[in-house]
């Protein structure tokens, strides 16, 4: 193994825990901003659902940028783009503002999701055994100190400028220092040429069972993500403080679970991991659905980050791995990341909505259970995640040869 993969890993794993950062500050804050701008109820699932569309259109281009721009030159470029949109959320004081910057947060997180998984797939390739879930852990890990930050934030009643420019002061230019290390598939789009092969790529119905899976593990994110401060402040009866704690608890055990999860996958396989997962987050929803009080909703969102963690690393690891049997261009794996990254944000798109019309209609505690038979449905996807060319753990890992060849500073 060289020093460009390990590298690449370093500063990509400080990539993710950037963006984990960011988008705890964002989603933790919903009712601040609420607050801030005067947005109704009514509204609100507007801006939250404008925010993965948009996403989506990014995560779109990006698939096509990357034809002939390296993933990495996209992820140098869209991160501090969040982060300046994160400090417009906070920093204006008219809806129009608001409007616009959610607009920028949400085009710009697309890209950046769609390349860091591009790069974290490529890597774990070149490292022949499962690394994409300690990716995904230093996600959380920043997702940990935002929901942290943000609780600060709320309990000394600072402005959300405040709490948020230290924050991008500190992130952006080390994000843009750390870019320099990002390590690009050997051959990737570099000096703006397209890459042979590229046409051959993933067919959608090879696809679909992995995309349905990312939907659904999304509407669950999404559902703690976007209504877990709102669910213990208005149905459980908890403070305004009290309330940043449950997404906080929820990155606590994503961390954990991430942090063991490859070696989970080394060990039982992805295919056992997954329907671990989706059983385990089923409960959680169960608990969250029925908690009489705010700590025992605690429990349930504790539930929800052991069993969730695992599926969104392994669905992307999967994608990588059919797009590299041998049988699609240099492309296909990149396109594919791309693709399946756009389902993310339709789970977002679905999830966000569709629980706050079944809690304004019928009962908060009755959404819960929508994702919960959701998630469950994952059950019978899960042959899906089955390594075929590409093997790791179970005594199958590749040599670790790295096919990773140049850092993006040497594009």
């Amino acid at each position: 193994m060289t020093d460009v993969p390990r590298h690449g890993r370093a500063s990509l794993a400080f990539g993710f825990f950037a963006q984990g950062v960011a988008f705890a500050l964002l989603v933790t804050r919903i009712p601040a901003i609420q607050d801030r701008y005067g947005v109704s109820d009514a509204l609100l699932p507007v801006f939250l659902a404008a925010v993965p569309v948009l996403a989506g259109v990014g995560s779109v281009a990006t698939e096509r940028l990357v034809r002939r721009v390296p993933p990495s030159r996209l992820l140098r470029w869209s991160q501090p783009v969040v982060l300046l949109a994160l400090l417009g959320v906070g920093a204006g004081d008219r809806m129009a503002v608001l409007a616009v910057a959610l607009a920028a947060f949400g085009l710009a997180v697309g890209a950046l999701d769609a390349s860091m998984n591009m790069l974290g797939v490529s890597l774990q390739r070149a490292y022949g055994r499962s690394i994409m879930l300690g990716f995904h852990a230093a996600y959380s890990l920043g997702g940990i100190l935002g929901a942290s930050l943000a609780w600060v934030a709320a309990h000394g009643e600072l402005a959300l400028w405040v709490a948020y420019l230290p924050v991008v002061v500190v992130l952006l230019p080390a994000a843009l220092l750390g870019s320099r290390w990002y390590a690009d598939r050997e051959g990737a789009g570099g000096a703006g040429e397209p890459q042979k092969g590229e046409a051959v790529g993933v067919g959608f119905k090879v696809l679909l069972p992995l995309c349905l899976v990312m939907t659904f593990a999304y509407i669950g994110d999404s559902t703690v993500s976007n209504w877990s401060a709102k669910y213990l402040q208005d149905v459980l009866g908890s403070s305004e403080q009290l309330a940043t704690v449950p997404y906080n608890v929820y990155m606590v055990t994503t961390l954990v679970g991430r942090a063991v999860g490859d070696l989970g996958v080394r060990r039982f396989g992805a295919v056992a991991v997954v329907r671990g997962g989706a059983v385990v987050a089923a409960g959680g929803f169960a608990v969250v659905a029925g908690a009489p009080t705010a700590w025992v909703g605690m429990l349930g969102f504790t539930l929800l980050g052991l069993g969730l963690c695992v599926l969104v690393p392994q669905t992307f690891a999967a994608a990588g791995r059919l797009a590299t049997d041998g049988r699609h261009g240099p492309g296909a794996s990149d396109a594919a990341v791309a693709r399946l990254n756009v389902f993310n944000y339709v789970g977002f798109l679905v999830g966000s909505p569709l629980v706050g019309a079944l809690g304004d209609s019928w009962s908060y505690r009755g959404a819960m259970l929508v994702p919960m038979v959701l998630v469950l449905v994952t059950l019978v996807y899960a042959r899906s995640f089955e390594p075929r060319t590409d093997r790791y753990g179970g005594g199958h890992e590749r040599s670790r040869t790295a096919d990773v060849g140049r850092g993006s500073n040497g594009v």
